[in-house]
């Protein structure tokens, strides 16, 4: 049977809103984390058959297919083609699967799969205020303009920021319980990088060698004197996502790749998904998508070692881990996206790093890795470690 190997997997490190990275164009950002896995892994880069690349709000630096521009940036081969990816959050996330089903199907040996975002210099939500400032309709939701939207979920407000208070209504998630959360995800975040956990996974840029978002002195007196995003709400910026700039890589190769260029795998690809959910809670959907992924894999939760799953909001992870009842202490054990930054399009293939260096240090064998997604998607990625 096919096989699909992950041979390195790398990421920058993550910068904040206006801070470390944020001067750096996208292209370069790219090119900076591609050279990077060139480098490590020994490859040619004229063998590379495709370079998949995740990317939301691909408009200004971000435009004119990005995963082509930053190869080209890096200044690898020009008969390497590249495309750009927008699964929302799970981009590039994506791109590893679109990349392993090419390997699998033995229409490509050698695949590069990442992702890049500029949220200092490109604004979450660039792209929709784009086409409003031209006149043309937000993309779904009530305002889109779309007959068939209004008529399937009337005038539901479509957000990430309803959708996590929602799931935080639903589940009955309170606000004390996603501030101890993202104290947690901080402390974690923190106890890595003074470890030293990350090390091995950066690829540091412009004098940057570790990620500037996890907050030292935060703590419940200060998560608690934040305003909520809305009257009446429980979402706070302390319990979210920060807004964040990286990049990040991965190289997928199949059996006869290995073979041929005497590369060392250090995971497999056991399972690739994704599934959809209710849009306007939009964020739940990796609860579907985790049941459907074990499912398919022959596996239990039990059996996963590793979890890694975007901390887009605190109140995603919580009903997902009360639903799924994989053991807290196996979830996201280096912390998340609340400390460490979401930059939106690099994320996937930024959290499988992670992951495979964590299931790597641990000795664990199965790493599963699921995020929500704008539009109520969500992939479930299920790593094997190799050796």
């Amino acid at each position: 049977m096919a096989e699909a190997y992950i041979v390195d997997a790398l990421r920058t490190p993550v910068g904040k809103r206006g801070g470390w990275l944020s001067g750096i164009h996208p292209a370069d950002l790219s090119a900076h984390v591609l050279g990077a896995l060139v480098d490590r892994t020994g490859i040619d880069p004229a063998d590379v058959d495709d370079v998949l690349w995740g990317c939301v709000d691909a408009v200004g630096a971000q435009a004119g297919n990005i995963g082509r521009t930053g190869w080209l940036a890096a200044g690898f081969p020009e008969h390497v083609p590249g495309v750009t990816i927008d699964r929302q959050c799970g981009s590039s996330q994506q791109a590893v699967h679109f990349g392993a089903q090419a390997v699998l199907s033995g229409t490509a040996d050698l695949v590069v799969a990442g992702g890049v975002q500029n949220m200092s210099a490109i604004p979450i939500g660039s792209a929709l205020r784009g086409g409003a400032d031209l006149g043309f309709p937000v993309a779904y939701g009530p305002d889109s303009g779309s007959d068939g939207w209004q008529r399937r979920y009337g005038d539901d407000e479509v957000t990430q920021f309803n959708g996590a208070e929602l799931i935080a209504e639903k589940w009955g998630i309170s606000r004390d319980d996603m501030e101890e959360f993202a104290l947690t995800s901080h402390r974690r975040a923190v106890e890595a990088i003074d470890s030293g956990r990350f090390d091995a996974e950066l690829a540091p840029i412009a004098g940057v060698h570790q990620d500037e978002g996890p907050r030292r002195d935060t703590g419940k007196d200060k998560l608690a004197g934040l305003a909520t995003l809305r009257d009446g709400g429980r979402i706070t910026a302390g319990v979210s996502s920060q807004i964040s700039d990286g990049a990040s890589a991965l190289l997928v190769a199949s059996e006869r790749a290995v073979e041929r260029y005497g590369l060392r795998p250090r995971a497999r690809v056991h399972h690739i998904s994704v599934r959809g959910d209710d849009p306007v809670f939009m964020l739940s959907a990796p609860i579907p998508a985790t049941r459907h992924a074990l499912d398919k894999a022959g596996l239990t939760a039990e059996q996963v070692d590793v979890v890694e799953i975007n901390e887009a909001f605190a109140s995603v992870v919580l009903a997902w881990q009360r639903e799924i009842g994989i053991d807290p202490a196996r979830v996201n054990p280096n912390g998340g996206a609340i400390a460490l930054g979401h930059p939106l399009g690099a994320t996937g293939t930024k959290l499988m790093a992670t992951l495979l260096h964590e299931l790597e240090r641990t000795g664990g064998r199965y790493g599963l890795q699921t995020m929500c997604e704008g539009g109520g998607t969500a992939n479930v990625t299920i790593l094997e470690r190799f050796g």
